[in-house]
């Protein structure tokens, strides 16, 4: 096929243009923008548009599609071009489906956990040699791309979000891939990162129950509270309903043992939600034949999906662990796991926190308490991130101040002085929670981490 690529540059998009152009399809692409790591990882493939911008000269009737991403608006001049000329216009969803009918589908959905679970099925899979397809959306280890989508694989795991197609389809992605096996990890509707009313939020997960296609199997966790209720309510479809729960664990001297029969499973990943999500990539795997003692077998040394309660460095007691901050409900979770991993231990928490949502009075709110579980605080707000100059930082950090309203709590607005305040903390007996949703503006974590962690030396 000749495939053109509007927004080539997005992280999906990119992966998905190598992998077809490995393939041995023809592919181009455009973009107004295209940064790291996509601009390398196109060049290398020979993928990287001469010139940036928008080229509706080059869209010719005989392209056999068009896939466009998310980033490309409606009134894109390529994509108005392709449409005069009637050329298929794919959103990479349903370029994927297209690709993959032959396959099994296996689609991870819900509010939170997606990248997680089928980053944990994909490495039971590769461990034990099984030929997979999949779509994942963060880099994981031991994968160099986001996507691989072959004519041969039988499997295809599929990362399935909620969000919209494209800008001239909004319908969710994840309504496209019409699953044979659908996990469902939870349904949270969390207004800080709402696009859309809660109502139409759980609706949209009623919709992608109903696409399972018939004598499928839905696997939901039973101690979502939201989510049984539209199992509940979706009941005429004739599909497998296979549900799991919490499984029993121990933790002993910080590492997490699951209690399997007469075994004991020790594991390198830590919190309820990642023991949730291991219940759910088992309940699949299950479903996908294999053997009970061959996923644990392999499970054990699964670490983490990138940037999910990622353990970074230890010394002499004291841990370090990164997160990905996106919204407070989140930040109090992690910080809930740290503390129940290692009870006898204290906590410095340190946030990253965006100087545009503190400003933003219905968001900063929402942090309101979401560290008084942490024995210390530090929030961190690079002040050179701020360009508005009517933007104060002096207003910024007294209402940071009053949100969190902790008696340890430090703002810090620099990274000098972040390295310098973790320099001279004592950090004996006290572990570390680094949690950001920014690129850390320049952080080196491990030395971060040493920073924090040379006080025990």
């Amino acid at each position: 096929m000749r495939i053109h690529f509007i927004a080539i540059g997005g992280s999906v998009m990119h992966n998905l243009a190598i992998s077809l152009a490995k393939s041995g399809h023809q592919v181009s692409g455009s973009d107004d923008q295209v940064v790291e790591p996509s601009k390398s990882r196109l060049r290398q493939s020979g993928l990287l548009p001469k010139e940036l911008g928008w080229h509706p000269e080059a869209i010719t009737a005989d392209f056999d599609a068009i896939i466009l991403g998310k980033h490309a608006s409606a009134d894109n001049p390529e994509l108005l071009k392709a449409q005069e000329l009637n050329i298929k216009i794919y959103s990479f969803p349903e370029f994927v489906y297209e690709q993959s009918i032959e396959k099994t589908r296996v689609v991870i959905a819900g509010s939170y956990g997606k990248t997680t679970i089928t980053s944990m099925i994909m490495h039971v899979l590769k461990k034990i040699g099984k030929e997979f397809d999949y779509l994942v959306g963060a880099k994981l280890e031991g994968f160099d791309s986001l996507i691989k989508l072959t004519p041969s694989a039988p499997i295809i795991i599929i990362e399935g979000d909620e969000f919209f197609a494209s800008s001239i389809d909004h319908q969710s992605k994840f309504h496209y891939y019409h699953p044979n096996i659908a996990l469902i990890s939870n349904i949270y509707w969390d207004n800080f990162k709402a696009l859309i009313s809660e109502e139409e939020y759980y609706k949209q997960f009623e919709t992608f129950i109903d696409t399972i296609v018939a004598k499928g199997t839905l696997i939901y966790n039973k101690d979502d509270h939201n989510l049984r209720k539209i199992v509940e309510e979706t009941m005429d479809c004739k599909i497998n309903r296979h549900g799991y729960k919490l499984p029993t664990h121990t933790i002993n001297k910080g590492v997490t043992f699951l209690q399997i029969g007469e075994r004991e499973i020790p594991l390198e990943v830590i919190g309820k939600h990642n023991l949730s999500n291991i219940a759910g990539a088992f309940t699949v795997c299950e479903w996908l034949g294999i053997k009970r003692d061959d996923f644990y077998d392999a499970i054990k040394d699964f670490k983490s999906s990138i940037r999910y309660l990622e353990f970074v460095a230890s010394e002499n007691g004291s841990v370090v662990y990164q997160d990905f901050a996106h919204t407070p409900s989140k930040l109090r979770s992690s910080i809930y796991a740290i503390k129940e991993q290692f009870s006898n231990s204290k906590l410095l928490t340190v946030i990253e926190l965006n100087p545009y949502e503190a400003v933003d009075d219905s968001k900063v709110i929402q942090y309101s308490g979401s560290l008084d579980e942490s024995d210390f605080s530090i929030v961190f707000i690079n002040k050179n991130s701020i360009k508005e100059k009517n933007i104060l930082l002096s207003n910024i950090v007294s209402k940071v101040i009053q949100v969190f309203n902790h008696p340890s709590l430090h703002i810090i607005t620099e990274l000098e002085g972040l390295y310098d305040t973790l320099e001279k903390f004592d950090s004996e007996g006290v572990n570390m929670l680094f949690m950001s949703s920014n690129n850390y503006t320049g952080l080196n974590l491990l030395s971060f981490a040493d920073k924090f962690l040379q006080k025990n030396t």
